[in-house]
């Protein structure tokens, strides 16, 4: 049996595997959301470790689980999230800053004006933007009273939540490369943190950051009581959630790629062994490691997609579950011209604005709930629509179909529209946590349960949908929602 623990932004999710791969067990539980100020977001450490323990033991329950019965464990996580604690007690030092959050988004404008881009971008593959962790660590650093001199002497340690959750589970202070390129410290060429950077985001203290490892391999084993009766089972696999998923999909292949529902939604494109140059809009990522290999991806990031969804459930409050959103978008012929751009945390790929605020147009006085469902279930179709474009710009081909996963691939009425408007078939996954799955098939094959050949030849399709759109219509609908974007970005820009 093999455990992947898929800890997300809203939650963890933990499935047991058998030795076929198959499902066996699984638990899934939320956690709160802390939101300071506005464009703040937190999240409480303490509680992601305790909910992610509880739901680990959930899942290895409903497998039925003994004693000895577990081989190995893969972690998958939200990816730029940034811990600290003190490496002595185990004690959070401060509330995790969000991948969503925003507040050192005026630091990320001073070193643009600065000129430091163009080097961030060449050794990292990422663009300056508060998403990513650095400017994170570099916050906590400054405000944080004592945190630096705490860090200097050993005291305080940082890490993405995968380091977190090691930590907690083994002792040790690790983490992969495909989280450590997400955090705008690691030169992805070397695969290891870079001095330069360190230095210039704030004089960050290598010794406080974890230790860069593959992504398949020994990560540590667990130690007495982090999981009753697996004391001594070692975890094998690492990897950021989206790369996981893309593992999971057995993209394993120069030019596959897929797409993930879930929070945010993540287009990734397996680049091979070279260090892809990615167009504006676009990220050069790690895909993964195995031993001396390196594979790298092209990814669009979509900020906001399944947490538009939470906030019409949570703020809004006009559905009672996220299923909801399916039934109402099928009530109305069409969108009666009502466009939401979610840009509540700003706007990823192919914009990067982190100023943007979300927007609501086409509002009439017969406009009601079933009109926003569906305007945000068509703003994740047309924001995934605008990565796959700049993919297919920056591949110089375009896709033949994307393949699918994450908890929104359920919503038929939203598969099939995507489909029209990319014009193109989707290939859901058959699992749609594939997130999960691929931490799993990451650590089965680092505990020699599995071969990469065993990954590529998995047959893990589902559902499929084709498109039925006319390329007028559709065309009419895309047209619309970049103006849309625009009256958003223009709003923000004042």
């Amino acid at each position: 049996m093999i455990l992947a623990v898929d800890q997300g932004t809203t939650g963890t999710t933990c499935l047991v595997f058998d030795a076929q791969a198959q499902l066996a067990g699984r638990a899934y539980r939320e956690f709160e959301q802390h939101f300071p100020r506005p464009g703040w977001v937190e999240h409480d450490a303490t509680e992601i470790w305790e909910v992610t323990r509880g739901v680990a033991l959930a899942a290895l329950e409903d497998a039925g689980v003994g004693s000895g019965d577990l081989e190995a464990i893969g972690i998958t996580n939200q990816r730029e999230t940034v811990c600290v604690w003190d490496p002595q007690t185990g004690d959070p030092l401060h509330h995790a800053l969000v991948w969503q959050d925003r507040r050192t988004a005026a630091r990320c404008d001073a070193l643009r004006d600065g000129g430091h881009e163009p080097l961030v971008r060449a050794r990292t593959g990422l663009v300056l933007d508060p998403y990513f962790s650095a400017t994170k660590i570099e916050w906590l650093l400054q405000n944080v009273d004592g945190l630096r001199t705490r860090a200097e002497a050993g005291r305080a340690v940082f890490g993405t939540i995968d380091s977190w959750l090691v930590f907690k589970l083994t002792g040790e202070h690790v983490t992969d490369v495909t989280n450590a390129s997400r955090t705008l410290l690691c030169d992805i060429a070397r695969g290891d943190w870079d001095d330069e950077l360190l230095a210039l985001f704030g004089d960050i203290p290598r010794a406080a950051l974890a230790q860069v490892r593959p992504s398949i391999g020994e990560f540590g084993t667990l130690r007495d009581g982090a999981l009753d009766g697996c004391d001594g089972v070692p975890v094998t696999g690492i990897a950021g959630d989206q790369q996981a998923a893309l593992y999971g999909q057995g993209c394993l292949d120069r030019g596959l790629g897929k797409n993930t529902y879930g929070t945010g939604s993540f287009v990734l494109l397996n680049a091979g062994e070279e260090v892809p140059t990615a167009p504006p809009g676009l990220l050069s990522t790690v895909a993964w490691g195995i031993g001396e290999r390196t594979i790298y991806a092209l990814e669009a990031a979509i900020f906001v997609t399944g947490a538009a969804v939470q906030w019409l459930r949570d703020g809004l409050q006009i559905i009672e579950q996220a299923s909801d959103t399916e039934a109402l978008a099928a009530s109305l012929d069409s969108n009666d011209g009502v466009y939401f751009v979610p840009a509540l945390t700003g706007l990823g790929s192919r914009h990067w604005d982190p100023y943007a605020r979300g927007t609501i147009v086409g509002l009439t006085r017969g406009s009601g709930r079933a009109h926003l469902a569906r305007a945000t279930l068509e703003a994740m179709a047309f924001q995934t629509l605008d990565a796959v474009q700049a993919m297919e710009r920056a591949a110089g081909e375009p896709l033949a179909e994307l393949r699918a996963d994450g908890g929104a691939t359920v919503n038929a009425w939203l598969m099939q529209f995507q489909a029209d408007v990319l014009g193109v078939p989707i290939a859901v996954a058959e699992i749609a946590e594939t997130t999960a799955l691929g931490a799993a098939l990451l650590a089965g094959v680092g505990a020699g349960a599995w071969t990469q050949s065993d990954v590529a030849q998995r047959d893990g399709q589902g559902a499929r949908y084709e498109p039925g759109m006319a390329d007028d219509e559709r065309q009419t609908l895309i047209d619309e929602w970049r103006r849309a974007v625009a009256c958003t970005r223009g709003w923000a820009q004042g």
